[in-house]
């Protein structure tokens, strides 16, 4: 099978303006970037509000491997599988950070026969949203330095300062600096640090904000460090709001794409799936919603991450309710969560996992059994889609199958990856089948539970935790926070996406553990206050042989070693 990059560059791709006619985005609310992508103009939503409505479905996972288990790639084989039955749909994704691309994980536009393309310009730059988002970021940086040098009229404390700079690169050289060395002309000595730019508060903001106007505003709201009797100092009050807001005035418009079988994509927002929100923008998702029968939407990592912050934040802020979830899972994660086998990122996979094995499969199985759960605790009907590799057998996908049916759920094999969408008809037909059940969703938690007991109500009714344990510097932030008038807010867990506890090296479905939690940060621009459990990492390393080593142009001016 040829690689990812080289099916990408050999797909011949259709005008962008097509693909637009293809979802009812009228030409006037196109903006071109090339022939083959555009963004698209806010003014598209509010045209499009008299179609109906589509069927909304998110595509989660089980708790993956270090080497990830093919969500967007499922995700695209969806789409595909979906006009193959004769169903328009929209795919919603998150844009890649060029952090991964050049690291371990490589690019994000899906794999084989279900990717986005075109896919170069997808995992590098696309239309600037990142730079964007760089550039607003450090602007409000230089401003609260500037303003320290100044004289700092607002009495901000220092040793208090809560907004670093950001950059869409790893690099652990950058987590902590020290800034304002040198002349006294060349500003206040304080540390400070880098984070990776998916990992800025901004990002969030763009990918929940409803309208220009609203990100005007949580851009104001973000609260970037404290004076010294403890009161809140925002970009607003440094006067920073409005130029941050005009750098990320086309930032907010969606990108549209296209698959390698011509339906229509749009890529928005990508902010992290450990410590933020992990989905694509809600913009996005008010477009798509009313271009297609099926809208279809991406959550970082498995269903007690993006899928939990997609139920509980997405869903509150754009009121969209979905039909039905998708949960991934391939043949390797489950044996993973055996405990039979360790996976390293950047080496192959041991020679005895992909050996056939049901038996080890099914030794996985609570790992399945647990977001199958959690998936339900939302009232929300899952379907398995087993991400068939060329590695796995037949017995070890009848293995998943009895461990779904045995749970009550539907499930499929998709082969999307080597066949398109013809191999993700079945999957295709199980979703239609699934959005045809009644639903009851709802939250984990209410806004005006106390923030506690938001935290335990993930931790247990999510996590399958026993409860939580805040650290005596936890607690003072979270008086501090309730004090300020944040106690409202919703609330992220930034912990490992390897388990669905916070120590990542316990697989299966951990009982009997309380979930940690040391620090919290108040993302209030964003719009909520988040956990950090367990030792999280804002800015990434590279690893010892990096993607970027194999990253090149060729003799004809193409990319090659992107995958």
């Amino acid at each position: 099978m040829p690689s990812d990059l080289e099916i990408a560059q050999s797909t011949p791709l259709k005008p962008i303006s097509e693909i637009a006619a293809r979802a009812g985005i009228a030409e006037q609310h196109l903006e071109y970037y090339g022939r083959n992508v555009a963004k698209v103009s806010l003014r598209a939503i509010e045209e499009l509000q008299g179609q109906p409505q589509a069927k909304y479905i998110v595509i989660t996972a089980i708790t993956p491997t270090p080497l990830g288990e093919g969500k967007t790639t499922t995700a695209v084989g969806l789409a595909l599988g979906l006009e193959k039955l004769g169903k328009k749909s929209m795919l919603g994704l998150r844009q890649p950070s060029m952090g991964p691309v050049f690291g371990i994980k490589g690019g994000a536009a899906g794999g084989g026969y279900s990717q986005v393309l075109p896919m170069e310009t997808l995992n590098l730059h696309l239309t600037g949203d990142f730079h964007a988002v760089t550039a607003a970021h450090n602007l409000l940086a230089a401003m609260i330095d500037n303003h320290l040098h100044q004289g700092n009229a607002l009495n901000l404390d220092p040793r208090n300062i809560a907004w670093r700079r950001v950059i869409d690169m790893n690099d652990r050289a950058l987590r902590n600096i020290v800034v304002g060395l040198g002349a006294p002309e060349d500003g206040v000595p304080r540390q400070t640090g880098f984070d990776i730019t998916a990992a800025s508060e901004i990002m969030v903001i763009l990918m929940l904000s409803t309208s220009l106007g609203d990100m005007r505003r949580r851009l104001g709201n973000i609260v970037v460090g404290y004076t010294y009797d403890g009161q809140a100092v925002t970009a607003e009050d440094l006067k920073a709001a409005g130029a941050m807001a005009v750098i990320m005035k086309d930032a907010i418009k969606p990108n549209l794409l296209q698959t390698t079988e011509h339906t229509p994509v749009l890529i928005h927002a990508g902010p992290f799936g450990n410590i933020a929100t992990g989905n694509s923008s809600v913009v996005s998702d008010l477009l798509g919603a009313r271009t297609a029968e099926y809208l279809l939407t991406e959550a970082g990592f498995g269903s007690d991450m993006g899928a939990e912050r997609f139920f509980n934040m997405k869903c509150r802020t754009s009121g969209l309710r979905p039909d039905a979830a998708v949960l991934v899972v391939t043949v390797r994660a489950l044996k993973a969560h055996s405990g039979r086998f360790r996976i390293v990122p950047g080496k192959p996979l041991p020679a005895e996992l992909l050996a056939e094995n049901p038996g080890d499969v099914r030794a996985g199985g609570d790992n399945l059994r647990k977001h199958i759960e959690i998936v339900r605790s939302f009232g929300v009907q899952p379907v398995v889609a087993i991400n068939a590799f060329p590695t796995d057998h037949p017995s070890e996908h009848a293995a998943i199958r009895e461990l779904a049916a045995a749970a009550g759920a539907r499930v499929a094999v998709s082969t999307h990856v080597a066949h398109g969408g013809e191999g993700a008809r079945d999957l295709a037909r199980a979703v239609i089948d699934a959005c045809d059940d009644e639903t009851d969703f709802r939250y984990t938690y209410e806004l005006e539970d106390s923030i506690e007991t938001k935290f335990e109500k993930v931790a247990r009714n999510v996590y399958g935790a026993d409860g939580v344990s805040l650290s005596a510097s936890a607690r003072k932030q979270l008086k501090l926070f309730e004090k300020l008038g944040y106690g409202h807010l919703p609330i992220v867990i930034a912990k490992t996406h390897l388990s669905i506890s916070s120590d990542p090296k316990l697989r299966g479905a951990p009982t009997g553990w309380t979930l940690p939690i040391r620090e919290l940060r108040l993302a209030a621009g964003a719009g909520y206050i988040y956990a950090i459990s367990g030792d999280m990492r804002t800015m990434p390393g590279l690893g010892e042989h990096p993607s970027a080593e194999k990253i090149d142009l060729d003799e004809n001016g193409e990319v090659v070693g992107l995958f």
